[in-house]
């Protein structure tokens, strides 16, 4: 008896001991898990079945690019072109098998037939080029997201019926994004520890030369590692563009970072040699779980970006200095221990002091009984977006309404991982100005069934029902830009058209009325139309490009006032004399320019009170009001004799 309860104690504390290096020799464990464990007290939310499902769905396009990346890190190499990638191989399923009739089990290995093409190109360029892994990949990133453009022709396809059933969930509670995540990272597991060609990478991370000597065909091997990362971004752009029910030519951009980041959490090393498919796994949720908990805070939308790189920063820097100590040689063995053991705690604390301080300081008190509603606007990179922001606050505030607005960063899966949130922590009403129409049906749909109204502002949402669209008319107000431009020019000249994002509706809706209207004026010749993406650097870079080819421009119309402003910039003098330009959205520097003189007119859309009278239908929809289904806010033009009385 006595022995049996020996080893029925050395049993107990063996476990005990075994959970314990688990712990200490994974800092990224003990990180998620501290991370868990802090939102889960500052939350009520956070630890709810549908919200955990809520991460493991916002981590897996992340997760199965990373697990990708994981072979390119662990032999030494770096892959930024995953994303693009990612976005072409779905932009390539969507175009064969919606617009061209391809059957769709054919589109899908065209998809990721797409996804290993790419990855030769790169490992070529790599091993027999002898390009730097950065440079090889980077190139490869600018090409494909090139490539979707042209293929999609900057509009978002519809995705197959068939292949959509992907963002679903099995027996209405298993998303199947998960499931393909764990599928992929079992995958990504046994290749690293099973097989041939994973034992060669981490041979050629740990000595190139060494591998090369030893027998091992380096450059053969590359062009398979490179190959298999394809294959996983290709797999997580379908597993994404299913999530939206459409194909984004812009979709995934900037993903490469994240999974980047995941890896080197998860414990590789940059330097090659190192690194798990486990490990990877726990760096995408651990940015999952950030991301969702900040969301469930009412953080700030520009302060959550802030403490994601603080604590992603900290995390590695504390893990890299405790597997150092660990590895450091000391006196009977036990100062190693020591040291990995403060390094994880270190590492903990840290963790819990940045989460923990930063929710204190920063997050919206939500024990109030007054009613709370989410707004997820499109970008907060654009002062238009702002004055809404502004606008909604304001009215929030005259209300009494708890109001938490994040940025989507004009990437339509952020977004949709930002609405499932706002429907997890059972928010009164969802106000959505969503990055495209058509993405953004799937979370819509999800919180009409979770019974929370929704509001759609400046932009509607197609294939879902909103309780209300607060709206400008984009294609009426290109149509009022093209007149205005025409009738300064008296019916005829040379116009340059700078045009906005590739793929946004706005974009789209606003290039359509440019171009409804010029038909009225055929004497008005259009020279030029580039993207300048909405932004004031690209829209003095795009026209000083444009004024060699055509200095005798005499015209320009902006599709909004940051990407005029910018054209102002590169005109110099030129500006309001014998160049007249016209923007659209009438923000503040637009009306001051319009007030000097440099700008000839703006097409105002009056954000402030998008904003405003999104917030006040919000709250109508909550109490149970009849809400008008569509409310439009008049554009007007505004020029140099009536600026003065114009408001916003």
């Amino acid at each position: 008896m006595a022995t049996d309860t020996l080893k029925s104690t050395t049993g107990a504390g063996g476990a005990t001991s075994g959970l314990r290096r688990l712990l200490l020799d994974n800092g990224a464990l003990t990180a998620l898990i501290v991370l868990v464990i802090a939102l889960s007290a500052l939350s009520g939310d956070f630890l709810t079945t549908d919200n955990l499902l809520n991460v493991g769905v916002q981590a897996a396009v992340t997760a199965v690019l990373a697990f990708g990346v994981t072979f390119v890190i662990v032999s030494a190499g770096i892959d930024l072109s995953v994303g693009s990638v990612a976005a072409l191989s779905a932009t390539v399923l969507a175009w064969s098998a919606t617009q061209h009739g391809v059957p769709v089990v054919i589109a899908v290995v065209l998809a990721v037939a797409t996804g290993i093409a790419a990855g030769l190109v790169n490992g070529f360029l790599i091993a027999y080029g002898k390009l730097p892994p950065f440079i090889a990949t980077l190139a490869m990133l600018s090409v494909a997201r090139g490539l979707a453009l042209v293929v999609s022709d900057g509009s978002p396809i519809p995705f197959p019926d068939s292949v959509s059933h992907l963002g679903d969930t099995l027996g209405g509670w298993l998303p199947v994004p998960v499931l393909v995540m764990v599928v992929m990272g079992l995958i990504a597991a046994f290749v690293l520890g099973r097989t041939y060609i994973g034992r060669s990478m981490y041979a050629i991370g740990g000595n190139e030369e060494a591998a090369r000597l030893s027998g091992l065909r380096v450059k053969k091997q590359k062009l398979a590692i490179y190959a298999l990362s394809g294959v996983f971004a290709a797999v997580a752009g379908i597993v994404l563009a299913s999530r939206l029910s459409s194909a984004q030519p812009q979709a995934a951009d900037g993903y490469e970072l994240d999974a980047i980041a995941a890896v080197v959490i998860g414990g590789a090393s940059l330097a090659g040699g190192t690194g798990k498919a486990s490990g990877t796994l726990i760096g995408a949720l651990i940015l999952a779980v950030l991301r969702n908990g900040l969301n469930l805070l009412n953080v700030s939308a520009f302060w959550q970006q802030v403490v994601i790189g603080v604590v992603i920063a900290l995390a590695v820097l504390l893990d890299t200095l405790r597997r150092k100590a660990g590895a450091t040689p000391v006196a009977a063995g036990t100062g190693g221990n020591r040291g990995k053991q403060a390094g994880t705690y270190a590492l903990a604390a840290v963790v819990t002091v940045a989460i923990v301080g930063a929710t204190s300081f920063l997050h919206n008190d939500s024990s109030s009984s007054n009613p709370k509603m989410g707004l997820s606007l499109s970008t907060l990179n654009n002062p238009f977006f702002v004055q809404i922001r502004a606008g909604a606050q304001a009215e929030a505030k005259r209300l009494g309404v708890d109001l938490t607005v994040t940025d989507a960063q004009n990437d339509a899966s952020q977004q949709a991982n930002q609405l499932q949130n706002f429907t997890s922590s059972s928010l009164g009403a969802i106000i959505v100005n969503p990055v495209d129409s058509d993405a953004a049906s799937n979370s819509v749909k999800a919180a009409d069934k979770a019974k929370i109204p929704v509001i759609a502002v400046d932009r509607g949402v197609n294939k879902a029902t909103v309780d209300a669209l607060v709206a400008s008319d984009n294609i009426a107000g290109g149509k009022l830009a093209a007149k205005t431009i025409a009738d300064k020019l008296g019916g005829s000249g040379k116009i340059v058209i700078l045009q906005g994002q590739a793929g946004t509706s706005a974009a789209r809706e606003r290039a359509q009325g440019f171009s409804d209207g010029l038909k009225a004026y055929p004497g008005i010749q259009v020279v030029a139309q580039q993207p300048a993406d909405f932004d004031r650097t690209k829209g003095l870079d795009v026209m000083s490009n444009l004024l060699q080819a055509h200095p005798d421009v005499q015209g320009v119309i902006a599709a909004n006032d940051e990407m005029a402003l910018g054209a102002i910039k590169a005109l110099g003098s030129k500006a309001g004399k014998s160049v007249s330009v016209v923007g659209f959205d009438g923000t503040p520097d637009g009306l001051t320019a319009v007030k000097g003189g440099s700008l000839y007119a703006s097409v105002a859309q009056q954000p402030t009170q998008l904003g405003k009278i999104a917030v006040e239908n919000a709250l109508k929809a909550i109490q149970g009001k009849k809400v008008q289904q569509t409310i439009k806010v008049p554009v007007k033009v505004v020029t140099k004799e009536n600026v003065a009385g114009f408001t916003g």
